[in-house]
């Protein structure tokens, strides 16, 4: 298996004025398997609500959310199948290598809509027989169910498990003007963080679920085990202001993070074992971390200079 990750470090300040991770996150796409067969089109509506979640927790602020190409480029570095979405054991292996301290994952149970007076039972897959611009006149419902489960990337463990569930039922748009064709819901799919999709009953639905379900999950945050991460590598290369440290994502390294540069000044033994007791160390700067791979790091020098192979570097 491929070790690469890199997320975006978020450093909140603790009552104690000691400096402290938010809690990282990344969201899966959630799994559609149960419902996938209702849908022609190559519509991810797995991937849509994992969207609208991530949208929803970093607006709250509670949770540090990864960029979603990150996770997108360790999905396609894996060949990490749609089977394996609400996987507890495979997706703490993805979190190990994106670094977050949880991963969450869901799946979509329900996901549909009843339009009463064209006879089509309650899925939104089944209208392809109706253009976009004809179907947004009748009285219709919808809803959506999700199920969501936090899991600790060191143990594979379920740390909360989480339902949201929205409904709709009014006269207006069902579907809007958003298409439907013999081959499902337009070309390409549709965005269901669009303003077009959220005007449906069915955007209704789905935006109260993923309400409902993402403020419980923010609820839960206090589940997600701390870690306390210490950084302790050397400086392997340096060129002008660019240093290589032989530290990376597998020792808890991240892109943002700020790591000291230390130089051992003299060391203290014990006189009568050769045994080191302590290093006595001076400042030499600090680097900024750009780039991650799991067994090596590159990053900027922003205050210092006469950095040395060897060096030592420290969080």
């Amino acid at each position: 298996m491929k070790r690469t990750g890199a997320v975006f470090l978020t450093i909140v300040l603790c009552s104690t004025g000691v400096l402290a991770q938010k809690k990282r996150v990344a969201v899966m796409n959630f799994d559609f398997s149960t419902i996938q067969t209702w849908w022609e089109s190559n519509w991810d509506v797995g991937k849509g609500i994992s969207d609208l979640i991530v949208d929803e927790l970093v607006n709250d602020g509670t949770f540090s959310v990864i960029e979603r190409k990150q996770l997108d480029t360790i999905l396609a570095e894996q060949d990490f199948s749609n089977s394996n979405r609400a996987n507890p054991g495979s997706a703490a292996e993805i979190g190990k290598l994106l670094g977050v301290d949880a991963i969450i994952i869901g799946s979509i149970t329900q996901f549909g809509v009843e339009k009463k007076g064209f006879g089509l039972g309650a899925i939104a897959g089944k209208l392809r027989r109706f253009g976009g611009g004809g179907v947004g006149t009748k009285k219709g419902k919808a809803e959506v169910k999700l199920t969501a489960r936090i899991v600790d990337i060191n143990t594979a463990e379920i740390l909360a498990s989480e339902r949201g569930n929205g409904k709709s039922e009014r006269s207006g748009l069902l579907l809007g003007g958003i298409g439907v064709s013999g081959g499902g819901f337009g070309a390409g799919g549709i965005s269901m963080t669009s303003s077009d999709f959220r005007e449906t009953v069915l955007g209704e639905a789905t935006e109260a679920a993923v309400s409902e379900l993402s403020g419980k999950l923010i609820m839960k945050a206090d589940r997600v085990p701390e870690r306390a991460i210490l950084v302790r590598g050397l400086v392997a290369d340096v060129e002008g202001s660019t240093l290589t440290l032989n530290v990376g994502s597998s020792a808890g390294v991240k892109v943002g993070d700020m790591l000291k540069i230390l130089r051992v000044a003299r060391t203290v033994k014990d006189p009568a074992t050769g045994k080191v007791l302590r290093e006595v160390t001076q400042d030499q700067g600090q680097v900024r971390i750009d780039e991650v791979a799991a067994g090596f790091s590159v990053g900027t020098v922003t205050t210092g200079s006469d950095i040395q192979i060897g060096d030592l570097v420290r969080n």
